[in-house]
């Protein structure tokens, strides 16, 4: 008798796009950097519901992708470290960077923001993956958890 074994293959289908010019090319080298790019995608700014994503960098830190992770309600959203870590691996990313907002306007961050970061962090780094940051947006303003020294 012979032994049936299943063969998977994963692929990152690369669609393209234009819409946002030169996106890809830019180099994230600040917190600051990142809401820029985030903002001209998303519009994090004006959502009212919460939106959880994570940008995906090359080691040039250079964006290879973004993916919204979740969408919450007004004061929360699921952010799943599967999910997180299944995007950078498809994307090959060597660094991330966790990204949300507060549709409150004020990006002071959460008990839960915390854990959420530390909880992603300790998995990225199992994973070979740096975790840059993770800012939460408000209204034109926000707020770096690595500046804060929170992760």
């Amino acid at each position: 008798m012979g032994i049936n074994i299943t063969l998977s293959r994963i692929k990152l289908v690369r669609e393209s796009c234009h819409r946002y010019g030169n996106i890809a090319s830019r180099k994230i080298s600040s917190p600051e950097d990142a809401v820029k790019i985030i903002n001209e995608v998303l519009d994090l700014e004006h959502e009212a519901q919460e939106i959880f994503g994570v940008l995906f960098l090359d080691q040039r830190n250079k964006l290879t992708g973004m993916m919204e992770v979740s969408r919450g309600s007004i004061n929360s959203s699921i952010a799943s470290v599967k999910e997180v870590l299944k995007g950078a691996i498809l994307h090959n990313a060597v660094s991330i960077l966790l990204f949300h907002n507060h549709p409150s306007g004020d990006p002071t961050q959460s008990n839960e923001d915390i854990h959420t970061t530390r909880r992603m962090k300790t998995a990225s780094e199992n994973m070979e993956i740096s975790l840059l940051d993770h800012v939460i947006i408000g209204n034109g303003c926000f707020t770096s958890l690595k500046e804060a020294d929170l992760m």
